[in-house]
């Protein structure tokens, strides 16, 4: 088989294509290398696989998307991972925000598209296209935000209502995943992703928290927590998303066109001040925090019902958050000199 991870060099780009890599398939990186931890990344990969090709090319140049395409009509998976992934970043430099997540995905469609080629299409959206919520009613328990009404979580027939800029770009390139399979017959589908974290990730502050908390504990930095640190989010360690993805591959007949809400669903929730409280009994020390305020569409909650992916995928969380935050510390452990720059 032939992959395409576009934002192959990143965090979630990085891991599916080592898992295509490890089981022999031919795999080709997309990636401009502007992220912090990409050059890494991409280092790792070419040195441990020889099956890999790697073309540097920024998803807002759309000649740098055509020619691979008319080059390369027989990839049989795209993975589309390249993404602008602050909702603070998005809010500061709303244009770049648009440029490259509704820009760029629009220009990776139509890449395809003229092409004539029929690969399997997976975007990487995020429960930002659900908005803030505010209707539904949200109360506290043990300490934490839940939802009243909604013991599983929210469904994807919920209202789309994109709140920032991010959530506006995120929404904008979602929708259009879907359409062009309805319009153009394009094999997409769409994950609508909770909280992920794993190997490999170099989020800061206002991105990636379960690997921020983790990484600044062990180097003993401050931990800014916006909000009152109740929030809560079904977190997904990144082998089981890739897991959702192969699925989705599997039942392409089945799924193309559709959207699907992937987290680790309500039995792997935990709270903002939760994950604190473990990483501070794990490494046996006192957190520092600072509080900041809460940021422009943040949920007090958002879990997603993965009864959906559960039926129509045969799909379903692994790693519970305790085994993935080990996961995640031990890597982090090994590599603690990729971090000595923060």
């Amino acid at each position: 088989m032939k992959v395409l991870v576009i934002g192959g060099a990143g965090f979630i780009g990085s891991n599916a294509a080592e898992r295509f890599l490890k089981k022999g398939n031919d795999v080709w990186v997309f990636d401009n290398l502007s992220r912090r931890g990409t050059d890494w990344n991409l280092k790792y990969l070419k040195g441990k696989y020889k099956n890999l090709t790697f073309v540097k090319g920024d998803v807002r140049e759309y000649p740098d998307l055509k020619n691979l395409f008319m080059k390369n009509r027989d990839f049989d998976v795209v993975f589309h991972f390249a993404a602008q992934v602050a909702v603070t970043t998005s809010v500061t430099n709303p244009r770049e925000d648009f440029e490259i997540n509704a820009m760029g995905t629009f220009n990776v469609l139509e890449a395809i598209r003229e092409s004539k080629s029929d690969p399997v299409i997976l975007y990487s959206s995020t429960n930002k296209v659900y908005g803030g919520m505010t209707d539904i009613k949200i109360v506290r328990k043990k300490g934490k935000y839940a939802y009243r009404d909604l013991p599983k979580g929210i469904k994807e027939d919920r209202l789309l209502d994109f709140h920032s800029p991010y959530g506006c770009s995120k929404g904008t390139a979602d929708q259009y995943m879907i359409d062009y399979s309805r319009i153009y017959g394009l094999r997409t589908v769409v994950f609508r992703q909770s909280c992920i974290y794993g190997y490999r990730q170099f989020g800061i502050e206002d991105q990636g928290w379960v690997a921020w908390f983790t990484i600044a504990t062990m180097l003993n930095k401050a931990i800014s927590i916006y909000g009152d640190g109740k929030q809560v989010r079904d977190v997904l360690f990144i082998d089981d998303l890739i897991d959702a993805y192969e699925a989705a591959i599997k039942n392409i007949k089945k799924v193309k066109g559709r959207a699907f809400n992937i987290g680790g669903g309500a039995k792997n929730t935990m709270s903002l001040l939760e994950l604190i409280a473990f990483l501070e009994k794990f490494f046996n020390k006192k957190i520092p925090l600072k509080f900041g305020d809460w940021r422009p569409g943040d949920q007090p909650v958002f879990v997603c019902d993965i009864s959906k992916a559960k039926k129509e995928l045969g799909w379903s969380p692994k790693v519970s958050p305790e085994q993935g935050v080990r996961k995640l510390y031990d890597w982090v452990k090994d590599n603690k000199s990729l971090f000595s720059d923060l």
